[in-house]
């Protein structure tokens, strides 16, 4: 497998495999050992949604070099996790919407993993057996509502708060890839995952001796430096080096 996307056309809904722009229908479990149909679906009145469906989606804050220093922030000794809301789950060309236009809300462009089998409390140097693949994301954050309040969950999980996909890669070595933002075509945030304080393995292992993770799970593993606020008909695009490019605009 490479690239997995999930798919709506009509009423029905199927997961597929995606080659220089075609879809091939899969067949069986998506985390499994899938087949694939040999000819593409037509691509016509077929709908994009988010890749997954996860039972949770865990993020990770504080988790670049250049965000932390950013922030003037001591780097953290283990990860710093929290619970978003699945419902916030928004599919690439979706709209965010502000629910509080008076609050500042930012971007927070992010690699995302997605777990492929059942994991409970494994090594970092087994935790990769357990990734399905990777895709890009974004963390949208009310930060009025983050600095009045000690924890973070209410203010990054508002519907349309976690935009996600729009495709899995499966084959991709995620510890070194430029990392972007563009905002209304102008470029926001330039980093790299070589900056990541915890590599997603490491994260992997951290959460999976808390909590057991399942197929589908998402885990966001954090932002560079280069946070910005958004308002009404931006286009925000997060393209992560081997990765289909996110897009997606504010209302």
């Amino acid at each position: 497998m490479a690239a997995i996307g999930r798919f709506q056309k009509d009423n029905e809904i199927f997961h597929a495999k995606v080659v220089d722009g075609e879809i091939f229908r899969l067949h069986g479990d998506v985390f499994g050992s899938p087949t694939f149909d040999k000819k593409p679906t037509p691509r016509k009145g077929v709908k994009i949604l988010v890749p997954v469906v996860p039972t949770k989606i865990i993020a990770v804050g504080i988790n670049y070099l250049d965000h932390a220093r950013e922030m003037n922030r001591e780097l953290p000794k283990e990860p710093l996790i929290w619970f978003k809301a699945t419902t916030s789950l928004l599919p690439d060309g979706g709209k965010i919407e502000i629910p509080f236009p008076q609050h500042r809300t930012d971007f927070e462009a992010e690699l995302a993993i997605v777990i492929g089998r059942k994991i409970r409390n494994v090594a970092a140097s087994s935790a990769g057996r357990y990734i399905f693949g990777y895709t890009a994301s974004q963390d949208i954050s009310d930060r009025t509502i983050q600095k009045a309040e000690s924890q973070w969950a209410r203010c990054k999980s508002f519907d349309t708060f976690t935009p996600l996909g729009p495709f899995v890669e499966t084959k991709i070595d995620p510890n070194n890839l430029s990392i972007q933002q563009f905002q209304n075509g102008q470029l926001r945030q330039n980093s790299n995952t070589s900056q990541l304080i915890f590599k997603p393995a490491e994260i992997v292992s951290f959460v999976s001796t808390n909590l057991t993770l399942l197929p589908g799970d998402v885990i966001l593993t954090g932002t560079p430096s280069g946070v910005g606020p958004i308002k009404s008909g931006d286009k925000l695009e997060v393209r992560i080096e081997g990765l289909a490019p996110l897009v997606n605009t504010v209302k």
